[in-house]
C-alpha cells in the first residue's frame, strides 16, 4: 500500500467517523426532544386513571388502567359528549368548506390567466399576516347585528377566513407544478372545464389538500379564544371552552378533568397519526417536481 493510499483511506475513515458522530448527535437530540414533547401527554394520560390525592401525592407513578372511573364520570356526569359533538361538527363544517373554496380559488388563480389574479393572490396571502384577534370588537358587534352570536356559524364564519388564505397559498403553489398536458388532453376529448378540474386536477391534488387540512385541523380544534368570545350558551360550547366547566370554584376534580383533555385530544392525535403518510408525501412531492 503506497502512502497516498494510505492517507485516503485516513481522510475516509475520518469522513465516515465525523458523519456518524453528527448522525449520532442528530439522534440524540431528536430522542430527547420526543421526550420533551411526549412527557406532558403521557402525565396527562396517566392522570386520568388517578384520584386527586394519587395526582398530588404521586404524579408520575404508573396509575391502575383498570380504574376508569374518571372516564366514566366524564361521560355520564358532564356536558362532555356535547362539547365532543359541536367540536367535530365546526370543525368538520369549517374543513370541508375551507378546503371547498380554497382549493376552487387556488385553482382559478393557478389555470387561468385574467387580469387582477396575482392581486387576488397576494390579498390572500396578506390575509396570513393580519390576525382576526385584533378585529374580535367588530366581529362581535357584526355578527350580533347578523344574529349569529350564540351560534355555530359565527365559529365557522371566523375559522374558514382563518384558513382560505394558507389553503390559497398552498394549493396555488401545487396546482401550478401539474402539467398542464393533462388538461389539454382532456379539453381535446371534449371535457367540460368543471369535468377537467373535477376528475384530471383535483385527485392529483389530494397531498396539498391533506397538507391544508392538517394545517388548518389542529388550531381549529384547540381554539379556545373565538368560542369564549361568541359563545355563551352552553349547548354551542367546544371542547376547549366546554372543558373549563370542569374546574370548580373551590375544588376541582384533576382526574376527571385529565381524563376529558385525554379525550379531547385522542380524535385529533388519530387522524394526525392516519394521515402522517399522506401528509409526509405531500411535504415531499413538491420538492420531488
Amino acid at each position: 500500500m503506497t502512502a497516498t493510499s494510505a492517507k485516503a483511506m485516513t481522510y475516509d475513515n475520518k469522513g465516515i467517523l465525523s458523519t456518524l458522530g453528527r448522525d449520532g448527535l442528530l439522534q440524540i437530540i431528536l430522542i430527547a426532544n420526543t421526550i420533551l414533547m411526549l412527557f406532558p401527554v403521557v402525565i396527562m394520560v396517566f392522570s386520568g386513571f388517578k384520584s386527586n390525592m394519587e395526582i398530588f401525592n404521586n404524579p408520575f407513578a404508573i396509575p391502575d388502567f383498570a380504574n376508569l372511573s374518571n372516564y366514566i364520570d366524564v361521560w355520564t356526569q358532564t356536558n362532555f359528549v356535547r362539547y365532543l359533538f359541536n367540536s367535530v361538527f365546526v370543525t368538520g363544517l369549517s374543513l370541508l368548506l375551507i378546503l371547498v373554496l380554497g382549493t376552487m380559488a387556488a385553482y382559478a388563480i393557478a389555470r387561468y390567466e385574467f387580469f387582477g389574479a396575482s392581486f387576488l393572490l397576494l390579498f390572500f396571502i396578506a390575509g396570513l399576516t393580519l390576525p382576526l384577534k385584533l378585529a374580535i370588537i367588530p366581529l362581535f358587534i357584526l355578527f350580533r347585528d347578523l344574529g349569529i352570536l350564540n351560534s355555530y356559524w359565527a365559529l365557522v364564519a371566523v375559522y374558514v377566513a382563518m384558513g382560505l388564505p394558507s389553503t390559497v397559498f398552498i394549493m396555488t403553489g401545487f396546482i401550478r407544478s401539474l402539467p398542464r398536458e393533462l388538461e389539454d388532453a382532456a379539453r381535446m376529448d371534449g371535457a367540460s372545464e368543471l369535468r377537467i378540474m373535477w376528475s384530471v386536477m383535483l385527485p392529483l391534488t389530494r397531498p396539498a389538500m391533506i397538507i391544508s387540512a392538517i394545517h388548518n385541523l389542529v388550531p381549529i380544534w384547540n381554539d379556545f379564544f373565538f368560542p369564549l368570545v361568541f359563545i355563551q350558551n352552553d349547548a354551542f360550547k367546544t371542547l376547549p371552552q366546554g372543558l373549563t366547566s370542569f374546574m370548580g370554584e373551590y375544588t376541582t376534580n384533576w382526574g376527571v378533568m385529565f381524563a376529558g383533555l385525554t379525550l379531547a385530544a385522542a380524535p385529533i392525535t388519530v387522524v394526525y397519526i392516519i394521515l402522517s403518510r399522506q401528509f409526509i408525501n405531500g411535504m415531499t412531492s413538491g420538492a420531488l417536481k
